[in-house]
């Protein structure tokens, strides 16, 4: 799938993360992109389209619920395709959360360590089933 045919839902809410992440996807050629500074307002973006988003690009440490839980409640209603989190996390922290995703069947593609960069973010992209 061509990186403008991607639909993208960015949540992070930091500010300053949110569009600094929004115009690094921007400069990589990804134009479909919905953002949300919260899991209730990514919840509110996703059931309030026709189809499911194919990647939710998802911050781990939000606010008012953890990344991992927000992939859990749109996978299990499809409201997407694949997931990835990013995140500050240690390394360790993230394979932790990859091995829950996995045994919970979450359609976790893998994580990113912030500041997103384009070369990882690509490499998950390839793992994406098409």
């Amino acid at each position: 799938m061509a990186e403008d045919d991607l639909r993208i839902l960015v949540v992070e809410d930091h500010p300053f993360q949110l569009i600094a992440t929004q115009c690094l996807l921007e400069s990589y050629g990804f134009t479909r992109l919905t953002t949300a500074d919260s899991a209730k307002s990514a919840m509110q973006q996703m059931l309030g389209v026709d189809q499911p988003f194919d990647i939710l690009l998802c911050d781990q440490c939000l606010p008012d619920l953890k990344g991992l839980d927000l992939v859990g409640f749109a996978s299990e209603r499809g409201l997407i395709r694949q997931a990835i989190i990013l995140s500050s996390l240690t390394t360790s922290e993230l394979d932790e959360l990859v091995k829950t995703a996995t045994e919970h069947g979450l359609p976790l593609l893998g994580y990113l360590i912030k500041p997103l960069k384009q070369p990882e973010f690509r490499d998950l992209l390839t793992l994406a089933p098409t």
